[in-house]
């Protein structure tokens, strides 16, 4: 970035000095000065920060955030749902005259309007919502990485009602209802232990002969503390301690064991069978109470079994099993128990793509896969096993419109009958009636205003279109929507699907320097797909003087198994050469794009992702901004980094860190990080600062006091606002106090 400044220095020098000789010689031969001015004006170099990140500029950008209010948007359907098991919906949209409040009944296709939510809420004889009251006192919220112990003592109650299960002195205990807990009590176990317990997820069988529980190993915990340097309601900082496991912890393990309750007897399932697990999980009687069914996910996420344990025995078999050299993504498993448990609905992505399987349960096998194609199954709304149908939704299915766009469809358990309930092109988002009888559908482009219409449930026919979006009030300040783009990734057949955001006074004849905002993160796709009225990402950021981009690159979800495996145990892959490929494709359509001045930004494995590019990708990006970023993986949490990353921890997690390629630096930028952030531990910003400073090299830090994850807030927009103008555009932005950022 210097020497592109100093280049243009130069220039403008050598432009001034042939001004001032040329304008000599025009004086000597009595020409027109004011026509070689404007000659030599023509002639001179464009120079991009002309007209762009002014003081202008900034306020214009601050001031689309109150023009493109959600409310500027007339008869966008919000907050839309069905009156409890009614066929009466009810939503609410602003008009020219107001916002207002709307019931639908579609048995009666009747519509009514009312002015506020309570006469709306009377209408329908909605009862009112008490008012919260203050808790004090309120006992501790258990944060989400907190482990749950499974020791304390919660008394689980027999299907008669007439005995009662719980945890004891470490050993499972059996009471009689209603007696007192000191008398009428039969303790079935006696080999628990402090390092070896019964856990308190106690499950009874469906006729209450058998209790099925797990004896528990704990581990150590890891901790993480934060400093809270300014409190707001004391002077001194406060210290905070949470759980946090990391890559490579030790995970507790859970033994299973089924005890007859006639006769004590209990049996143990092979623990050879479960080794080494990443969790056991989803356990649950068969109804014939003659098995309980659990997951086991075993660490490394190369195997995933659904198994069953006989009551009788404690032998273990297999259900359904996956098996990845990569990983299994288990967090996308559908699974429901239909046909009296005798039948499992499973989702699973071993075709590459993930689609729907209908297993016998008692013989452990596929009976058909129900849904099939190149396309994603997203999610399950409903099994109707009386008419033998599944309703879902997926993505992928239309060939020639976007991938990403999610559609409602029906189909048969038996794979028959496929029929497509939201057949307009748009990212639809349905709530289905109670019944199923009716849905209520609002979809929509990114460059398309949302609709909103009614149809039957069971054959998508069309019963009412309710609203259609105005957004006239938008166009009338210049809001320009976003340009949906397609280019050829790193294969040079598959397609990478993005979108290009200009400014509101876009100029195709000025040269735009490009940013991408990024966030590559495995199991998701991120690029919008709906409608949006304001991009917190794009919107205001372009206005500056940039054409702000964001695209969905290999690594992340929806096109496939193989489109998403590209990020094992390569994190730093990030989709950068589909990204790089996908920007210059676009600057090849349009030459206005400054392909040679592309900067980058993110936020969590967005920030990470964006100081990976410019340490093993500066020669293509020129300027980061990263808040929060797990820059290394060893760092971050444990769930999140051993799905991609794998277990053990071996060199790749190392190759991937931030940290350890913090050398390699050589273009601007910044790091900001929430100095109480509760996602990725903060440690993971300051060992990369730590790094950068080692290898004496020039960078910014951003901390904001008081922050939990965070982009920056307020102050670390602004910040980045300025990092950008000045490393991109090559202005000095205007001073703060000038500025009107509220």
């Amino acid at each position: 970035m210097k020497h592109n400044l100093m280049k243009k220095s130069k220039t403008l020098v050598a432009a001034s000095i042939a001004l001032k000789m040329a304008m000599q010689a025009a004086m000597k031969r009595q020409i027109s000065a004011m026509t070689l001015l404007t000659g030599m004006a023509l002639s001179m170099p464009v120079v991009t920060a002309s007209a762009q990140g002014t003081l202008e500029d900034y306020n214009r950008a601050y001031a689309l955030k109150r023009h493109f209010q959600v409310d500027s948007v007339y008869h966008w359907a919000r907050s839309t749902a069905w009156h409890d098991s009614t066929h009466v919906l009810h939503y609410q949209v602003s008009t020219p005259q107001g916002k207002k409040y709307v019931s639908y009944d579609a048995d009666k296709d009747e519509q009514r309007s009312y002015d506020s939510q309570e006469a709306m809420e009377r209408a329908l004889g909605i009862k009112p919502r008490p008012a919260r009251k203050p808790v004090f006192g309120r006992p501790h919220q258990r944060h989400w990485m907190e482990v749950d112990e499974e020791h304390k003592a919660y008394p689980v109650a027999s299907p008669d009602g007439k005995w009662e299960a719980y945890i004891e002195g470490y050993n499972v205990v059996l009471h009689e209802a209603g007696k007192p807990y000191t008398q009428a009590k039969r303790i079935l176990t006696q080999d628990g232990t402090i390092g070896c317990y019964y856990s308190n997820r106690i499950q009874w069988s469906p006729d209450g002969k058998y209790l099925f529980v797990c004896k528990r190993i704990p581990v150590e915990k890891r901790y993480v503390y934060y400093v809270e340097s300014s409190p707001s309601d004391q002077l001194q900082p406060i210290l905070h301690k949470q759980e946090y496991a990391k890559p490579g912890d030790q995970l507790p393990q859970h033994l299973p064991v089924i005890i007859n309750i006639a006769t004590g007897k209990k049996v143990e399932a092979d623990p050879h069978q479960l080794e080494n697990q990443y969790e056991l999980e989803w356990m649950q009687w068969i109804p014939d109470g003659k098995e309980v069914t659990m997951e086991y996910n075993k660490r490394g996420h190369h195997l995933y079994q659904m198994l069953a344990m006989n009551a009788e025995t404690g032998k273990l078999r297999t259900i359904v099993e996956e098996r990845s050299d990569k990983f299994v993504n288990y967090a996308r498993i559908l699974r429901q128990f239909i046909n009296n448990g005798k039948q499992l609905l499973w989702a699973s992505e071993r075709d590459n793509w993930n689609h729907l399987y209908l297993y016998d349960v008692q013989k452990g096998k596929v009976i058909r896969q129900i849904t099939k194609g190149d396309w994603f199954v997203r999610g399950v709304q409903r099994v109707d096993e009386k008419n033998g149908c599944i309703y879902f939704s997926a993505s992928g299915m239309n060939k020639g419109e976007d991938p990403y766009l999610v559609h409602y469809y029906k189909i048969g358990i038996d794979g028959k009958n496929l029929v497509s309930l939201t057949p307009e092109e748009g990212n639809h988002n349905v709530q289905y009636s109670r019944d199923f009888r009716y849905l209520v559908d609002t979809y929509s482009k990114v460059d398309k205003a949302p609709v909103t219409v009614v149809r039957e449930a069971e054959t998508g026919k069309l019963v009412r279109t309710l609203e259609t979006a105005d957004i006239s009030v938008l166009k009338k300040h210049n809001w320009v929507a976003p340009e949906v783009f397609v280019a050829k990734g790193r294969d040079g057949k598959t397609d990478m699907w993005g979108i290009i955001q200009r400014p509101t006074n876009f100029d195709p004849t000025k040269k735009y320097p490009v940013i991408e905002y990024i966030y590559a993160g495995p199991g998701d796709a991120y690029t919008p797909k709906s409608f949006t009225n304001y991009n917190w990402y794009t919107t205001s950021l372009a206005e500056l003087g940039f054409i702000v981009v964001q695209l969905d690159a290999m690594g992340t979800s929806y096109r496939g198994k193989k489109f998403e495996e590209v990020c094992y145990k390569n994190l730093k892959d990030a989709g950068f050469p589909d990204r790089e490929l996908w920007i210059k494709a676009a600057a090849k359509k349009y030459p206005y794009m400054d392909v040679n001045n592309v900067g980058i930004y993110g936020c969590s494995a967005g920030g990470q992702e964006s100081t990976t590019a410019v340490l093993l990708h500066g020669d293509f990006y020129k300027a980061a901004y990263s808040a929060c970023g797990c820059h290394d993986n060893r760092m971050d949490k444990i769930w999140w980094n051993e799905q991609w990353m794998s277990w053990p921890v071996d060199s790749s997690y190392v190759e991937c860190s931030n940290v350890e390629n913090a050398h390699k630096l050589e273009r601007p930028l910044m790091l900001a990080v929430g100095e109480i952030d509760d996602n990725v531990d903060p440690s993971s910003t300051y060992q990369l600062v730590n790094a950068l400073e080692k290898a004496n090299k020039d960078f910014e830090l951003v901390v904001i006091p008081g922050a939990h994850h965070t982009m920056g807030e307020l102050y670390g927009e602004h910040k980045r606002y300025d990092f950008f103008v000045k490393n991109l555009l090559g202005v000095n932005p205007p001073k703060w106090n000038l500025v009107n950022s509220k």
